[in-house]
Order: C-alpha cells, then structure tokens, then sequence
C-alpha cells in the first residue's frame, strides 16, 4: 500500500498485555483490514464479509461470531509479535477496493478509491519542493494567509512544503481560531475527532470519539509547532482591507496592530482563511443593552462568571446551546432556554464516549489501525449521509421527507425524542420539526444530554417569543417576565457576509462587499472570484460540506488547489492569476442546477445557509469525493494567467 505507518519500524510490538487488551477492545472491521493489508488473504476476507453490515458505532458489540472474532485477533497476536516483521507487498486497487467494501459492509464505488487513498492518509505526501522537476517559486513570491485557525494552520504547512514564502496573520494571541475562542462550557465538535483532523497529521491520542473544545485546540497548535508555522505568524493584528497594484502586481495589505498602529504588507497573493465561525451574531432584541448582569456570546463566554446558583437564560437551541445547556443544568438555579426556531434532534450514541487505552495504543501501535479506521469514521460520517440530503424525483409526500434515507433517519430521529420526551407531549410539540429532516444544521444528543436535560425541575424551555429585554428579566411577548441573573446568547455567526467587514478592491477599482453586497457571493468553484486576481477563498461560497462532516477535508481539497495554482502561475512564469467569466458563470449555474435537487430549496428549510433572497450561498450541493477530485488540479482553460 505503502502506508504511513510502517511495520519495519513499529513491529515487533514488545507490550504483550498492552497488545492484548487492543486486540480485544479494537474495531474488529478495522482489526480485519489490518490484517488483510499484511496478508492479503481474500478467502479469509470472505469468510467475514456476511458479518459485516452497513452501520457504523465507534466500539459497540460486532455481529462477528465469536471464534471468528478470536481467530482474528489470534493471527493479528502472531503476525503482530513475531520476530521478523511480515513483508508488506503493494495492494492491487481492486483489492483495496474489496477491503473497503467488506469493511464497510456495502460496494465502494471504484471512483471513490482515490479520495479515500489521499484522505485517510494511507501513503504520506511527498513535499512538493522534493518533487524532481518542480519548478522553484522565486523568492520574492509570498502569500499573506489571512487567520490561524484550523486552515490557515494547514494552509502554512502546505505553503511551506511548496517552497514558499507566507505570513499568516491571526488577530489572537494564539493559534487555533474558533477553538481557541470558544471557551464555553460543553463546547465540542459534532465531527468525529478521528475524521477532524488532517489526513497528513493523523491523532492516535484522542481522549473522546467526539473531542471538546481544548483538546482540538492542543491538536491543531501541536500540529503547528511540529511544523514550524508559528514563526511564520504575526499575532494580535487584524487585516483591515487589501488593494490590488496592477502595476506591481502585488496586494497591498492594511494592517492594524493590538497597539493601535498601522502598517501595509505588499505581497504577491492573498488566502482569505478567516473561517465562516468568527463574527458573532448577536440577537436584535429591543432592551439587550441594557440588561444588568453578565452577558456573554457563546463564542465569548467569560469564564470568570460563576454560574452556581444562579437564573440563566440561554437564547438559541441550535449546536452550541444544545452543548452549553446540559454542561451548566445541575449548577444553575434555574435555566431558561428560549427556542427561536425548531432544529432535528438525532441520537448519536458516541457523543460522550471515551477512547479507552487499549483501543489508543492500537490507534498509536498496530500498523495501519488508525488509517483503517479513519475510513470507517468518513465513510459512515461523510458521503454515506449524501442520500440524506438529495431529493429523490418520485419520492412521495415531500413535504415530510425527500428519500428514503431522509425518511428513515426522519423515523429514527423521532423514535428516539419520544422516547425520550415519553409522557411530555408538551416539549414533543415544541421540539420536533415541520420540515424534513437535515433542512437544516441537526443537533447530536446522547443520553444525558440535551433531550434529558430538557425534563430536568429547573430547565424551562420557552417558545412564546422574546418581546424585549430589561435590566433584570426577559419580557415575553405575551408580558410575562422571566427574571435572570445571566444572559448567555447562543445565538450563532454571521456566515453570509464571507468577506467579513474586510475592504478588498481588486482590477479596475472593483470592490468584493459591492460585488457581493450584504449576503449574496458568488466564486468559482468556492476558491476564487473573477477582477481578484491571486486572492484565494478558503470555505468560499457554496463550498461547505452541510450533508456531512468533513471540513477538513474541503479545506485540504481548497489549499491543494490553490498551491496547484500557484505552481501553474510559476511554470508559466505569470505575475497574475484569475477564473475566466465564463468558468465563474458555468460553474455558479452548475451550483444552482444542483441546488435545487438539494433538501436546502425545500419550501419550509429556513436556515441560516439562505441570503435574504432565500439562496443558499454556504452549502456545496455536491459530494465530497466529487469536490476532492475538482480540486486536484486547477483547468487551464478556466484559468487567465498573465
């Protein structure tokens, strides 16, 4: 395969009784690949592959029989721990083909097989300065990287590999961008944290299948002191506005520093990477000013605030309050939720579950476990969920539904809140949807989370419609006043305006918040737009994964097509690089065709993926794999350089 984990040099594994507990409490789909990487025994493939079905749980009970499962974990004992490590040969692509299919319990399309080999990191990447023939980036070609969150940390490290020059500018104190912010009790990703991460930098040491907030925040700085990128970063200055010079070439970059002074950075090409999760949205609640006590966005929680016994009021019931709400529950006095709209609930069992340490020193120890399950982790997180989210043409009564997968996660997700809200036909009411489910961002719970804290004595959750806000209490449309100590605002980002407050002139005098107004961007392919030559998008428009996880991905697909880029403008020696129009055009009707496939266009899918005009600008209609291949490399011909 070659792989990233080598056997010559992690094998034979000494720990015996370490090998032994990892064998027992390991993936046994995942055991079964590793040891048909070593062998490549088809037969004994086989002989599993009616165990196996399509349905995915981090560590739950296998429907393996037994002595099957014994048997395996036996073999993987011998080869793991004999004295001579096994010769590994390279696996022929429909084999591997064959191993994915079996693992999974359903075909994986041939198609797919390059994708899954780049993402689950199979095979480490060559840096591209090593490439024989490559030609060199001169030295005065420099790229200013726009934030130093998760991409702007991979966008360092691939430049950087590339050979050129960068300067990331990030406006904390550190690195990490939105979890370095969110500080709020509870905060996590809803990703699997053995997908959320970068394929080139694989995790064996994650604590919880789905990390909170600090841990992710210690895996990206890690992973960019280990490449160096922090000297390549100046902190605590914001990018206020960039111009291009035609005549030089170059953006001229405005920066302010913490100290109030200013400067200007010429540099050859620009990566917006800021995120879509910066710029908080506060509620437009007449009195929220003047509410006495403390108030605090989610994404600025004052840690110092001291909750115990306290009335707290939480404004939203999307991801973030579904997380914040039971973290704070059993200390608070009393707990207000006020729901503004009406979001799926969907149980994922893994949500609290840790890694225990057997299972992360087979992560960390076994050849290949960790590539192997990481393709687990997307298959049934990433583009399997497609199905979810694409309208099928014939399929009936689509004003509850839109396919047969959309209906039955619909059934799951319902079965699952009245079970759990099982005699509060009250909450049932409040809570569950008229739209079909995945119309917008769903919320993940698990036992003793969001639902259960819901029917906790001192958890209301209010949907009669906030009317002002005075200094000590919520005023209810219907004049009830709801008394609260602390106001915490769950309330989400303003994702519209991808741009920010940023002031980009580009050819011509052209100017991005004219061109895009408040909330209607257009690009191509999510990366660049036309009259903004060498400016680069990261999560540009339409380029968001909403059916599944996967930003990581996106954002590694979008950096790969931007160095590909970079490198086109170098062996052609050009000074500039844009889409032509009609590129951007056909690409922005390819969208919208898409588009109106997709569960977004639903007449009752009201989310925060819509403009004012009722366009979805944030989400990608298309799979992941799809994208991953547009992004390979950059078409010429939709390209002018000069």
């Amino acid at each position: 395969m070659p792989a990233a984990d080598s056997a010559s040099t992690m094998l034979p594994i000494r720990d015996l009784d370490a090998l032994r507990g990892a064998l027992r409490d390991a993936n046994l789909p995942t055991l079964l690949m590793v040891y048909a990487t070593f062998t490549q025994d088809r037969a004994y493939l086989e002989s599993f592959a009616p165990h196996l079905t399509a349905a995915y749980s981090a560590d739950g009970p296998s429907n393996v029989p037994e002595a099957m499962a014994q048997d395996l974990r036996d073999r993987l004992f011998a080869l793991l721990t004999q004295a001579e490590p096994p010769v590994e040969s390279p696996l022929d692509p429909e084999f591997l083909r064959y191993m994915m299919s079996v693992s999974v319990g359903e075909e994986v399309d041939p198609a797919l097989i390059p994708v899954l080999y780049d993402q689950m990191g199979f095979e480490p990447p060559v840096p591209r300065k090593h490439i024989p023939g490559r030609p060199t980036p001169p030295p005065d070609f420099d790229i200013l990287v726009i934030g130093g969150g998760m991409s702007g940390i991979a966008a360092g490290i691939k430049l950087s590999e590339a050979g050129y020059s960068y300067t990331i500018v990030e406006k904390n104190a550190e690195l990490g961008g939105t979890w370095w912010e969110n500080r709020y009790p509870g905060v996590g990703v809803d990703t699997p944290s053995h997908f959320y991460s970068y394929s080139f930098e694989l995790n064996p040491e994650w604590s919880h299948y789905h990390p909170k907030g600090q841990e992710i925040q210690d895996y990206l700085v890690a992973v960019a002191d280990k490449h160096g990128v922090r000297s390549n970063v100046l902190f605590e200055t914001r990018v206020t506005g960039a111009v291009w010079d035609e005549a030089a070439a170059k953006w001229r970059v405005k920066l302010l520093h913490n100290d109030g002074t200013t400067s200007e950075k010429a540099v050859s090409a620009v990566l917006l990477a800021h995120g879509v999760l910066n710029r908080w949205s506060l509620p437009k609640i007449p009195g929220l000013e003047t509410f006495a006590g403390p108030k605090m966005h989610t994404a600025g929680w004052d840690t110092s605030v001291d909750l115990k016994g306290k009335r707290v009021a939480v404004i939203g019931t999307g991801a973030s309050a579904a997380q914040l709400v039971p973290a704070i529950a059993d200390e608070v006095a009393q707990l207000t939720v006020f729901q503004r709209s009406k979001h799926w609930v969907l149980n994922n069992p893994d949500i609290n579950v840790n890694v225990n340490d057997n299972v992360r020193f087979a992560l960390r120890a076994i050849p290949h476990y960790k590539e192997w399950f990481r393709f687990r982790v997307y298959w049934f997180s990433g583009d399997g969920l497609y199905g979810n989210v694409k309208r099928e043409a014939d399929w009936p009564n689509q004003d509850v539904s839109i396919s047969a997968q959309n209906d039955a996660v619909r059934n799951y997700a319902l079965h699952y809140i009245h079970t759990k809200l099982a005699g509060r036909p009250d909450l049932i009411e409040k809570i569950v949807p008229d739209y079909p489910i995945f119309g917008k961002r769903i919320v993940l719970d698990a036992d003793g989370g969001w639902l259960d804290t819901l029917v906790k004595p001192n958890v209301t959750l209010e949907t009669r419609g906030i009317d002002h806000i005075e200094k000590e209490a919520v005023v209810l449309k219907d004049g009830t006043r709801v008394e609260v100590d602390v106001l915490a605002l769950a309330t989400g980002f303003e994702i519209t305006k991808v741009a920010g407050n940023l002031d980009i002139v580009g050819k011509g005098g052209c100017r991005i918040q004219e061109d895009w107004g408040e909330d209607a961007p257009y690009s191509y392919l999510g990366v660049m737009a036309p009259g903004y030559p060498n400016f680069f998008f990261v999560l540009g428009p339409n380029s968001a994964p909403n059916h599944a996880a996967g930003v990581n991905m996106v954002i590694e697909a979008q950096i790969n097509w931007m160095v590909e880029t970079l490198d086109l403008m170098v062996a052609e020696k050009a000074r500039e690089v844009e889409p032509t129009i009609p590129a951007y055009n056909a690409w922005n009707e390819k969208v919208a065709a898409q588009m109106r496939q997709m569960i977004w266009s639903h007449p009752k899918a009201k989310s925060y993926y819509l403009n004012s005009a009722g366009r979805n600008i944030i989400s990608c209609p298309f799979r992941l794999a799809d994208y991953w291949k547009w992004t390979r490399h950059p078409a010429r011909e939709d390209l002018t350089l000069s």
